[in-house]
C-alpha cells in the first residue's frame, strides 16, 4: 500500500516548511484557507502565533485563533486603531440610531396623544349637543369609513366616556 500523502497546513506552506504529524497550527489553519493565516503572520508572526497557541488549552485554541484572524485584518484594514476603530464606529451607530428610535417613540407618543385629544373633543361634542347636529353632519360622518372604524370611543346611553380615558392609563 502506497503512503498517504496529507496535504501540509496553509501556515506550513506558506512558511515552505514541513508540516509534522503534530503540528499545532494544522487544526486552525487547513490548507483550504491560506489567507487566514496569512493575515494573522503579517500582524503577529508565526512564532508568536505558535508560541501562543502553545499556551492555550486545547479547548481555547480555535477561538483564540478566530480572535487572532479578526483583529490582524482589522488591524491591517485600520494600521492606527485596529479593532478598537471598528468598535468605535459601531457604537457611534448604536448611540445615533437610539437616538433616532427615541425619536420616533417620542412622535407616537405625540400622535397618540393627539389622536386622543381629537377624539376627546368630538366625543365631547357629540355628547353636549346631540340635537344640534344636522343629518347631514352626521351621514358625512357616518359615510368616511376611517373616521369612526379607528375611533374607539362613542358616548353610549350614559353619556360615559369611559372607553376614551382607558388608553390614557394602560
Amino acid at each position: 500500500m502506497p503512503p498517504v500523502v496529507i496535504s501540509p497546513c496553509a501556515a506550513c506552506k506558506i512558511l515552505r516548511r514541513r508540516c509534522a504529524e503534530k503540528c499545532v497550527l494544522a487544526p486552525y489553519f487547513p490548507p483550504t484557507e491560506p489567507a487566514k493565516f496569512t493575515i494573522a503572520h503579517r500582524v503577529f508572526g508565526a512564532s508568536n502565533i505558535i508560541k501562543f497557541l502553545q499556551e492555550l488549552p486545547e479547548s481555547q485554541r480555535a477561538d483564540a485563533v478566530s480572535s487572532m484572524v479578526y483583529e490582524a485584518s482589522a488591524r491591517i484594514r485600520d494600521p492606527v486603531y485596529g479593532c478598537a476603530g471598528a468598535i468605535c464606529h459601531l457604537q457611534k451607530q448604536v448611540n445615533e440610531l437610539q437616538a433616532q428610535l427615541a425619536k420616533a417613540q417620542a412622535e407616537l407618543v405625540n400622535m397618540q396623544c393627539q389622536q386622543a385629544n381629537l377624539v376627546a373633543l368630538l366625543c365631547m361634542e357629540m355628547a353636549q349637543s346631540p340635537q344640534q347636529l344636522s343629518e347631514q353632519s352626521v351621514d358625512n360622518f357616518i359615510s368616511t369609513p376611517q373616521s369612526y372604524q379607528s375611533n374607539p370611543c362613542f358616548v353610549d346611553d350614559s353619556n360615559n366616556l369611559g372607553p376614551l380615558w382607558e388608553p390614557l392609563w394602560t
